[in-house]
């Protein structure tokens, strides 16, 4: 028994912050960013925004795409590393906000990673034989932990996501493989110090800008290339694939010139990679599942397409997953 995405759907929030917004805030240029990242502008929650609201949205249109009541979801679980809080899970928020009342769910933090990881579990869940719906969202909002202050980093980072809906198939379509790695050592190349219980909210760490997201910007990009690139050449060997069987290549979308050196590396033409990080930024956990949403709206998949995914990010954690596509089980 394999697992199947039945159904694709994503949400961004309505506010926008073009490289001409931070111009005004920060030493930086629109010019500057572009050049270096891909990036032109992308989407921040509002005031009375949150993570849960964005997954809501996305888990509602889920439904609807799939034609589905939430009493048929079994499991929910929502990959970010930006929860609503610590306790309760953001899982049990939009477990609430849909009425899936005979699910069960959890928060995953793989953070760029995330979805791949979501969905490898969600799909185990499935293989299992004891589940038939998996609900899989990954969604986050980078700025609310972003200092906007710091130019090398609140550049890069938006908010927003997508999911999907994973059901039990008895073809051989659906996910038919994956890599998936982490490495601790990284972790102090990426990450956010303060809040957790290593170090406490305190007025010192408030005051010291603890509670912020902070990079190695050099470091994490040294990283990503070969990560990213290493585990999706070897994915395909694996597979005895090639650039050519692939269909659609969705990477995570952080930056371009890694993204193209993945390309590259896979001996991937430019029309089969799915860009779109110039108009939502680096959203981590939300970046593949926006991305293969937009893929499916716009008719880029048919039943039998070989899609490769791939991302990289904080822990550190990076992977690959092949998918035949057929949207029905």
């Amino acid at each position: 028994m394999n697992a199947t995405i039945t159904a694709t759907a994503h949400y961004v929030p309505e506010k926008i912050l073009t490289n001409h917004d931070l111009e005004k805030i920060i030493d930086t240029s629109d010019e500057w960013i572009q050049s270096r990242t891909g990036i032109t502008q992308r989407h921040i929650v509002g005031k009375n925004e949150a993570t849960s609201d964005l997954c809501t949205q996305i888990a509602k249109q889920l439904l609807e795409k799939r034609g589905l009541s939430s009493d048929e979801i079994q499991i929910i679980i929502i990959c970010t590393c930006t929860p609503d809080y610590f306790a309760p899970s953001t899982a049990a928020l939009v477990q609430n906000n849909i009425g899936a009342s005979k699910a069960w769910g959890f928060d995953l933090s793989g953070a760029c990673t995330g979805f791949l990881y979501g969905l490898e579990t969600g799909a185990k869940f499935i293989e299992s034989g004891q589940y038939q719906r998996v609900m899989v969202i990954g969604v986050d909002s980078m700025s609310t932990i972003m200092d906007y202050t710091d130019r090398n980093i609140c550049v890069l980072f938006g908010d927003g996501g997508g999911g999907a809906i994973l059901e039990s198939t008895i073809t051989e379509m659906g996910i038919i493989d994956s890599i998936l790695r982490i490495d601790g050592s990284g972790a102090d190349y990426l990450i956010m110090p303060g809040g957790g219980s290593r170090q406490p909210a305190t007025v010192k760490s408030i005051k010291s800008r603890q509670h912020y997201l902070k990079q190695d910007g050099k470091t994490v990009y040294k990283f990503a290339v070969k990560g990213m690139a290493d585990v999706s050449k070897d994915i395909l060997t694996r597979n005895n694939l090639t650039g050519d069987d692939i269909s659609l290549f969705i990477p995570h979308q952080a930056n371009k010139r890694i993204i193209d050196a993945t390309a590259a590396r896979c001996g991937l033409s430019e029309d089969k990679v799915l860009i779109n990080i110039g108009k939502y930024g680096n959203t981590t956990a939300g970046t593949i599942p926006l991305a293969l949403s937009e893929a499916v709206d716009d008719g880029r998949l048919n039943n039998g397409n070989i899609l490769l995914l791939a991302a990289f990010g904080a822990g550190f954690t990076w992977g690959s997953m092949l998918i035949k596509w057929n949207t029905h089980p």
